[in-house]
């Protein structure tokens, strides 16, 4: 059944196909405001995120609490969990939205052709955005805001175990953005916590035109395999930094630790640690020592084991699962390789296609590492945490796509465009 049919007759039983519905008429609402409209309403979002900062955190706990009793991993419990710092920090990144240049209606490409057409490609609004995600709630915000900013709609499928942070955090946004004459349902939590919910988001073909998953890889194989809506996919972090021969050893230790330790649970945090043969006698003492300090368990091969004595490292051997785990806590593996071309090689098989970091003082090494690595992201001499939309300067991201059709990396506002071609003659017809 078409969109056109659904929105035309009675409103289906559902309460999921229902909110889509709504949705599409929000997103039929937003496509043509202008960037004035639009981040009047992001301002109040974010003014109405710091007013209501004490009843998202006592909704936050709640969660937090049932957690916890379930025994939930810390590193999960660290990304459910919101402070006030946070949510002052969230409400920070809408109003770096509402600053940021509005992709809609901008010309991506336009010529005047031989016969005197005047053609035009220009960014539009992709619709009606699904989000089906894990314990973040600080996601529910981010999305909103890029989805409104673009001129998108937005269906929020947050995890269960975030329900109540992701109940508050919807009717302030709500709230802010009717208040400011924008349609409500334009941002909508989809109804209910059951998978079936889930299921029936998938494919809703017709009246959602994208869904975006983000977190675990079993979350992101689910929506890719069995959805019939468009789906892009973002990637779990299995994230590697390889110490080149050539390496200045503060600048690998710095790095390294800051990849790994900074914020574990998140998909940018360096999950392995590749070590060149001929610095790895000078580099690992001081770097294992570094992850010790850090509260870090490394899994390690047989030529790292053989150079963690006297450190103060806790030390395990590395299986062939552990080249392969994005961890999200405080673990890494690492290995002694033989070469850069081992390094890429062992890249190849085992990341997730996320980020790869090279440390080197050579300029061939870190041409030949950013050419041979297939990633979204490569970076030299620098951490790997700086894989983030806002680091990069697009305001919040609404994920990291790993593929490569319409968007790979950071997806910032343009990546919630598509385009379309306007054709304006004078009277002319084809011969």
């Amino acid at each position: 059944m078409s969109s056109d049919t659904l929105s035309a007759g009675p409103l289906p039983e559902s309460p999921v196909l229902r909110a889509a519905v709504r949705a599409r008429t929000a997103a039929a609402e937003l496509a043509p405001l202008p960037r004035a409209a639009k981040d009047a309403a992001l301002l109040a979002v974010a003014d109405a995120l710091e007013a209501r900062t004490a009843d998202i955190v006592a909704a936050n706990a709640e969660d937090v609490a049932r957690a916890r009793a379930a025994g939930t991993a810390e590193g999960v419990v660290d990304r459910l969990t919101l402070t006030p710092e946070r949510v002052l920090a969230i409400a920070a990144d809408v109003r770096s939205v509402a600053g940021l240049p509005d992709p809609v209606g901008e010309v991506v490409r336009g010529s005047t052709l031989p016969n005197g057409i005047d053609l035009r490609q220009v960014r539009v609004p992709l619709g009606v955005v699904g989000i089906v995600y894990e314990a973040r709630p600080n996601v529910t915000v981010d999305a909103a805001a890029l989805c409104l900013k673009s001129g998108n709609a937005v269906l929020l499928r947050g995890s269960s175990s975030a329900y109540a942070s992701n109940t508050a955090l919807v009717a302030v946004v709500r709230d802010a953005v009717a208040g400011a004459g924008l349609p409500a349902d334009a941002v909508q939590l989809v109804p209910g916590e059951s998978r079936e919910s889930v299921k029936e988001l998938m494919r809703a073909r017709g009246l959602v035109d994208v869904l975006i998953p983000r977190g675990g890889a079993s979350l992101i194989r689910t929506v890719v395999e069995e959805s019939t809506v468009p789906v892009i996919e973002t990637g779990t972090g299995n994230c590697h930094v390889y110490v080149d021969a050539d390496a200045d050893l503060d600048t690998a230790v710095r790095v390294l630790v800051n990849s790994k330790a900074h914020r574990v649970s998140v998909c940018n945090a360096a999950e392995t640690l590749l070590v060149h043969r001929d610095i790895a006698e000078r580099l690992l003492p001081a770097a294992l020592d570094a992850l010790a300090e850090a509260g870090v368990t490394v899994h390690a091969d047989e030529r790292v084991r053989a150079l963690a004595g006297g450190t103060k490292a806790t030390v395990v051997p590395a299986t062939e699962e552990d080249w392969a785990t994005e961890y999200l806590s405080y673990d890494i593996a690492a290995a002694v390789v033989d070469s850069l071309d081992d390094a890429v090689r062992h890249i190849r098989r085992w990341s997730s296609g996320h980020t790869e970091a090279i440390v080197t003082t050579s300029q061939q090494a870190a041409r030949r590492f950013t050419r041979l690595v297939d990633s979204t992201t490569v970076a030299v001499n620098a951490s790997t945490r700086f894989t983030d939309g806002g680091q990069f300067g697009f305001g919040a991201e609404i994920g990291i796509s790993t593929q490569k059709l319409h968007a790979r990396g950071p997806m910032g506002l343009p990546e919630l465009t598509s385009t379309k071609y306007i054709v304006t003659g004078d009277g002319h017809i084809r011969g």
